[in-house]
């Protein structure tokens, strides 16, 4: 295994790993519960981490990686159903689950 990440938080690890997953990348969260010792362990060793389980896919999961930040950093965008904002990175809303174009 290969670390591939140190994600700020649980969800955006998780967004992040189902991004991977959904392009044929297998990956691990490690860290998962690890944030309540921060504090007593340095802030990187406390994250929660992405790890590569075939090393060999590392190079197409770093640039999956810059699509999904590319992609996040976008502005949010309304559902046509709801009108509620949704994460630019969103395929469904949040709200009402309904199809975002």
């Amino acid at each position: 295994m290969k670390r591939l990440y140190n994600a700020a938080n649980l969800p955006e690890a998780h967004l992040v790993a189902g991004w991977l997953v959904q392009h044929g990348i297998r990956i691990r969260i490690l860290n998962a519960n690890a944030t309540g010792a921060l504090g007593e362990l340095p802030m990187d060793a406390a994250a929660p981490q992405l790890w590569l389980e075939d090393p060999r896919d590392e190079a197409r999961a770093r640039g999956l990686l810059e699509e999904f930040r590319a992609q996040a950093s976008g502005p949010s965008r309304p559902c046509p159903a709801c009108g509620e904002d949704n994460p630019p990175v969103f395929e469904l809303c949040w709200s009402c689950g309904k199809g975002l174009p």
